[in-house]
């Protein structure tokens, strides 16, 4: 082949890139918010924290037009919503930041991480390959992480798949390090296993300090870290995707029932190291939300479910037709203490 037809060969190539790079961005973006006019809908999130408005930020999944779309509610009522121009396979956002997840497109992707404002103005674009699972955003909006499955998709046998947990500097736009080249110590003693896995991170207010599930030898295990040190250090067992409490008191988290393929939603007292087997006894494969200090947000059904954090009463349906919460807590904001109404 000449050099002048590979030369218009990889014009092509680049070119059919780009289009389908802009069209994904642009799926991903979305056409309209529903009720409000598109700068409106933008706006809603703004709105809300001028005026120090506790929020929901979450996907909304009521029907196939608005499937994946993000929205915006009032913490008593959800059902109250505001859908934005942005469209995600998961959702979250802190502060001043959010992280919405959507599939890629052309070669070399599969996925991409898109840093939004609270304007919904997407800030940075990031590559992620494999398949999405997990994102949060640090409480003061600096930081940010995504697990990606890069070979096989599910938790249920934590040897059977290998995940990539990438933590992302949302300030600047770009990927800080990945948690498997950080120093990880268990009982003293450098983990150098071949079969590391790290998934479900949550940030402590400075964003510096973390805690997140590393897996090998086919345990699990909590770990508390520091993004600054490249560090981390075991601190108990049997802990996946933990969220910590607003109060940096406790972590919510999945734990594996002994003998059973299914997991029971538990809090740990980070000063006591006891656990709370919460009212939830489904099979929860969700990194929880923190409504505030005493209730907890899951995804299940394509519904977001409440639930106490003490382990009293019992779960409760929260939004219909959502998934991938997050509650956004603006500084002199306070959270409705009474339940949702018109789910």
């Amino acid at each position: 082949m000449s050099s002048r037809r590979r030369t218009q060969l990889f014009g092509v190539l680049v070119a059919v890139c780009v289009v389908a790079a802009a069209l994904a961005l642009a799926a991903a973006i979305g056409s309209d918010g529903t009720g409000p006019t598109r700068s409106a809908a933008k706006r809603v999130l703004v709105d809300a924290r001028d005026e120090h408005r506790p929020s929901l930020v979450f996907r909304d999944l009521r029907d196939a037009a608005s499937n994946g779309k993000v929205a915006v509610a009032g913490l008593d009522y959800p059902a109250r919503r505001t859908l934005v121009p942005l469209r995600c396979d998961r959702v979250h956002f802190s502060a001043r930041n959010g992280l919405c997840v959507v599939r890629g497109s052309g070669f070399g992707a599969s996925y991409r991480a898109l840093v939004f404002s609270a304007d919904f103005h997407v800030r940075f674009g990031l590559e992620l390959a494999g398949i999405q699972s997990r994102a949060r955003v640090s409480p003061d909006g600096r930081r940010g992480s995504v697990t990606m499955f890069v070979q096989g998709h599910s938790y249920a046998d934590a040897g059977s798949f290998s995940t990539q947990t990438t933590l992302i500097d949302l300030q600047h736009g770009f990927k800080i390090r990945d948690l498997e080249q950080f120093a990880v110590t268990r009982a003293g003693r450098r983990v150098t296993a071949g079969d590391v896995n790290f998934w479900g991170v949550t940030f402590a207010r400075d964003s510096d300090r973390f805690y997140a599930t590393l897996a090998t030898g086919g345990r699990t295990y909590l770990v508390e870290g520091s993004v600054r040190d490249r560090t981390a250090r075991t601190i108990h067992d049997n802990v996946e995707c933990p969220s910590l409490s607003p109060d940096g008191t406790r972590i919510g988290y999945k734990q594996r029932v002994p003998g059973r393929d299914t997991w029971r939603l538990t809090v740990l007292d980070l000063r006591t190291m006891h656990e709370t087997p919460l009212a939830e006894t489904r099979g929860i494969d969700d990194q929880v939300e923190w409504l505030d200090d005493d209730r907890l947000l899951y995804g299940i059904d394509r519904e977001i479910w409440m639930v106490s954090a003490d382990g009293s009463g019992e779960a409760r349906r929260y939004a219909a037709g959502g998934d991938s919460p997050a509650v956004v807590r603006w500084s002199g904001a306070t959270p409705a203490r009474g339940l949702p109404t018109g789910t």
